[in-house]
């Protein structure tokens, strides 16, 4: 009698696990269309308040377990996506969660470029907290320069170190920061060093993503912005391979004290990864106005089209996702009221 051959035991591949951005992009479209609404209407505060609505109730159907740590401000002063409110149906993973409904409201109530929503999710406990220092000096560019910048050197020599390493000149580069009277000398060295500059009245998440996507026309950002926008650029730079490097910028000395008094080292430069130290991050941002990122929320009758960027950092995988919505179907099961 023949012997029996020995059993031979094949391993599956592990699934894939889920994608929760694919989930995610719903929220920021929610919150894109609901402010697409009032573009132009010279009501920013107005803007944030439907994207802040629609974003909350659109985000508590996700599968998560969620923890707001960049928000919409503290609880007495935000009754909705406040920093500490629990999101999601309260399934699934524990995450930290920053939200941005509209990143760049003076750009939407003016009618203005690259208004965008925007919100990103990594695991539990690996966000920087910011609650200290409310600004943060930053520098962010895109892979090919990602380890040749150095925020602690002269803007002219970042400036010289990208162009060599693109392969171009000095006046090739162009760098985008927002348009402030505190960056007047930053404006001097840029120039001085033969770059160009972008100026942005608001909105620089979209800067730093623009900084580190290729075919934008933008090579940096540089200047100084909100901290809790570093923190989300952070997760965007994690998916892209760029980099953010900051630093603490108090705006004045109680600040300062405050700052020293949580344990903040002024002088330290924060990494992508001091920033968010998670490694399977998730970032999406659906486009409100036309952008260099993404096209804006374009309405018709009956329904709207809408441009999203969605990114996770584990598979390095960059979607863009053109979704039309028949807004007669949303108003059926949904308590956001997209006609207006």
């Amino acid at each position: 009698m023949p012997k029996s051959r020995p059993v031979e035991l094949r391993v599956a591949p592990e699934s894939p696990d889920r994608n929760l951005a694919l989930e995610l992009v719903r929220v920021t479209e929610a919150a894109a269309m609901a402010a697409g609404r009032w573009v132009g209407r010279g009501e920013k505060n107005e803007a944030d308040g439907v994207a802040v609505n629609a974003m909350r109730l659109m985000i508590s159907g996700i599968g998560m377990n969620g923890t707001v740590v960049i928000g919409e401000g503290e609880k007495d002063h935000a009754p909705m996506l406040y920093n500490g409110e629990k999101v999601g149906d309260g399934t699934g993973p524990e995450c930290d969660v920053a939200v941005d409904p509209i990143d760049g409201t003076t750009l939407t109530a003016k009618g203005m470029a690259n208004a965008i929503s925007v919100l990103a999710v990594a695991p539990r406990g690996t966000m920087y907290d910011p609650s200290a220092v409310f600004y943060m000096e930053k520098l962010v560019t895109g892979p090919e320069a990602a380890d040749v910048v150095d925020i602690r050197l002269p803007a002219g020599e970042n400036v010289r170190r990208v162009a060599k390493a693109k392969g171009c000149g000095t006046e090739d580069v162009t760098v985008v920061l927002l348009d402030r009277p505190r960056h007047s000398n930053l404006v001097k060295e840029i120039r001085e060093a033969g770059a160009r500059i972008k100026f942005i009245t608001d909105g620089d998440v979209a800067g730093a993503i623009m900084a580190a996507r290729p075919d934008t026309g933008i090579d940096l950002l540089m200047g100084i912005g909100g901290t809790p926008e570093g923190i989300i650029s952070a997760c965007a730079m994690k998916c892209l391979g760029g980099k953010i490097q900051g630093r603490l910028w108090p705006t004045d000395d109680d600040e300062r004290q405050r700052a020293i008094d949580a344990g903040h080292d002024l002088d330290k430069v924060l990494h992508t990864d001091d920033l968010v130290t998670g490694d399977d991050c998730f970032f999406v941002a659906t486009g409100i106005t036309d952008g260099e990122l993404m096209k804006g929320v374009r309405y018709r009758g009956g329904g709207a089209t809408t441009h999203s960027l969605v990114m996770r950092s584990r598979s390095g995988t960059i979607r863009n996702i053109i979704s039309e919505h028949r807004l007669s179907k949303l108003q059926a099961y949904s308590a956001i009221n997209f006609a207006d």
